[in-house]
């Protein structure tokens, strides 16, 4: 398993923000398939003496055609979410973006029908600040 060039700048920018890491990667089976989504990682709620938890899913858009690795990028987070909705349904799945191919490719009319039809979370994170930019639900 190859981990994306940006991994380790999304798990800091998630650590900064107060989540504690509990996987990396975070590792589901279901149905004879084991499948690894990038990272998994809890936060405690204080008001509601709960742990939120998220799977996180770190693309780099770095290829040559942005399209394919939204393609491939989907595929994943359907079957990810899949069998997280029998294993963890607590669990929120997201997909982790640079702010660069958000504000390019994730803004274009096509990407947001899709993001919204598919009712994909994503994370946007900023590579040279390690942080988090914006989390959209």
């Amino acid at each position: 398993m190859a981990k994306d060039k940006f991994h380790d700048a999304v798990k800091n920018a998630l650590v900064k923000e107060g989540w504690t890491i509990t996987n990396d990667p975070l590792f589901i089976s279901f149905g004879g398939v084991d499948l690894y989504v990038d990272l998994g990682a809890e936060k405690m709620l204080a008001a509601q003496k709960d742990n939120q938890k998220i799977a996180v899913e770190i693309k780099s858009f770095l290829g040559d055609s942005t399209i394919s690795e939204f393609h491939q990028a989907l595929g994943q987070l359907l079957n990810y979410r899949l069998i997280l909705r029998r294993q963890e349904p607590e669990r929120s799945l997201y997909l982790a973006v640079p702010l660069d191919i958000y504000e390019s490719f994730f803004k274009l009319e096509f990407t947001q029908l899709a993001i919204a039809d598919y009712q994909l979370k994503i994370i946007v994170y900023n590579i040279d600040q390690e942080a988090i930019s914006q989390w959209i639900n």
